[in-house]
């Protein structure tokens, strides 16, 4: 059993709630925040979650939170930024109002969660920064080109990151899954538009249907607990088919290797 502490961001479900439950279960204290907290949450028979309110793009609810759980548990050991979305759709149908609110949550929120969390973690001298990035930071895929450019930007941000918070004994680890089955998927933003739609549809169709064989978000919450248990400074942690993808990805010439995700996405339906 441990007295340490991980806040993670996006509990409500998915990964970051099975993260959540690993977590506890593995004698952790937790700090499981979502943007609305209701009586009825499966987290709350877990004596050692507590639950808060908290907006990854709403500064004074993060420092809110934040203080809150520093005070009932004493201190955070890991932060672990979870929240997110994706938006999909052909570029040019989206508008700059969705692109926006895609950077507001996806980058900008981890970059507000990891500032406010770094004086706190400077005055312990140790900490870890762990970030649910994915497969699409490093590789790209059809109609996610806003949602890829988010995930591509929190892997530079925290690489480049991890060099000045190197003296302070502050870790880094972006944890990288293939698709996952969870709640992900059904809050995907689609945006539709009659001049890509008899590519788009075809797209997002193949990549929904991907999901349905996908492992459960449990499989994901163990990689979670190794990187925040981890002494070493490694940064990425690739789960599952990202794994192969990776590896594929530096084998194949670049050429070949678009085409491999090109046939699997842009098949017709059947």
């Amino acid at each position: 059993m441990t007295n340490k502490t991980i806040f993670i961001t996006g509990a409500s479900s998915g990964i970051g709630k099975e993260t959540a439950k690993y977590f506890a279960e593995k004698g952790w204290n937790v700090a499981a925040t979502m943007r609305k907290v209701t009586e009825v949450n499966e987290l709350l028979k877990y004596p050692n979650i507590k639950l808060y309110v908290l907006d990854v793009q709403d500064e004074h609810s993060i420092n809110l939170a934040l203080e809150a759980a520093i005070q009932d548990f004493g201190s955070i050991d890991v932060l672990y930024n979870n929240a997110g979305y994706a938006l999909a759709g052909a570029f040019e149908a989206l508008s700059q109002e969705q692109i926006q609110h895609q950077f507001a949550t996806n980058v900008f929120g981890v970059m507000n969660m990891t500032r406010a969390i770094l004086p706190h973690f400077r005055a312990k001298k140790s900490g870890v920064i762990i970030n649910t990035t994915s497969t699409g930071g490093i590789i790209t895929f059809p109609l996610y080109s806003i949602y890829n450019s988010t995930k591509w930007a929190i892997e530079g941000f925290m690489e480049s990151l991890q060099f000045e918070l190197k003296q302070f004994n502050i870790k880094i680890k972006n944890i990288e899954p293939a698709t996952v089955k969870s709640n992900f998927e059904s809050s995907i933003s689609f945006v539709s538009n009659p001049d890509y739609d008899n590519y788009a549809k075809k797209v997002q169709h193949n990549m929904l249907a991907s999901y349905k064989n996908a492992p459960a978000a449990t499989t994901i919450a163990p990689v979670v607990f190794k990187a925040a248990n981890s002494n070493n400074n490694q940064l990425r942690y690739p789960v599952g088919q990202a794994k192969v993808a990776f590896f594929m990805q530096w084998l194949l010439p670049l050429n070949l290797f678009k085409k491999i995700i090109a046939s699997g996405l842009e098949k017709e339906i059947r």
